[in-house]
């Protein structure tokens, strides 16, 4: 590998890779956040819902998880087109991460709902507070650090999974590194590259989770 000639095509190459990493950093970002939001309402149901509306959902979190995300990308392109939801690759990606992180946030937060003591809530009953006051003040905070681990984990699956949105034609990093090897022909060197730069994404939401943890840690 010939570092200082792969350095100048990488400088050349730098705006098309920058474009490329805004794109998967905006589609990660909303990915998590929508999914996040609806994976809590998520968990909630399947914590507090009664029978019939905790049965569809929990038959929609287990189809979700069980599809593999590939699938929810080329179903949010095509499948929705042709009954008249047409998205552009970049909307039908973000709604398959979306949907597709919604379904592990959404187990993640009833696992974390489920461990706290029932004696809590029935507390908080007692004391006069609706269900929306004891969530956030009550259950939220509590469930929120045993969240948080998992959530991360979850975010940087998303960060991977964004790759996927290449296949539809969303000008992410992997797509813009595929383009530049199709012109250079360094295929070993781009790839690389691309891999350090994932790393570094997923690595700063893991250091960027720790100290989330910290800061929320209770002290002992």
């Amino acid at each position: 590998m010939d570092i200082v000639h792969f350095a100048d095509v990488l400088w050349l190459a730098r705006w098309p890779i920058l474009k490329g990493i805004g794109v998967t950093l905006s589609i990660s970002l909303l990915a998590i956040c929508c999914g996040t939001l609806l994976g809590v309402g998520v968990g909630l149901a399947l914590t507090y819902a009664r029978a019939p509306l905790r049965w569809i959902v929990r038959g929609y979190t287990d189809f979700i998880r069980g599809t593999p995300v590939l699938v929810l990308v080329l179903a949010s392109y095509y499948v929705l087109g042709t009954i008249g939801l047409d998205l552009g690759p970049f909307q039908a990606g973000i709604l398959a991460l979306a949907v597709f992180c919604s379904s592990h946030v959404g187990e993640i937060v009833r696992g974390a709902l489920q461990s706290i003591p029932k004696g809590q809530t029935e507390a908080a009953k007692a004391i006069g507070l609706t269900f929306p006051q004891t969530f956030a003040y009550v259950l939220g905070p509590q469930a929120l650090r045993q969240v948080l681990p998992a959530w991360v984990n979850t975010s940087a699956e998303m960060v991977k999974a964004s790759t996927l949105l290449s296949i539809i034609g969303v000008a992410e990093l992997l797509l813009r590194t595929q383009e530049l090897i199709s012109r250079t022909f360094m295929s070993l060197e781009f790839y690389f590259f691309a891999g350090f730069l994932y790393f570094v994404i997923n690595y700063a939401i893991e250091r960027f989770g720790r100290y989330v943890e910290r800061k929320m840690a209770v002290p002992s």
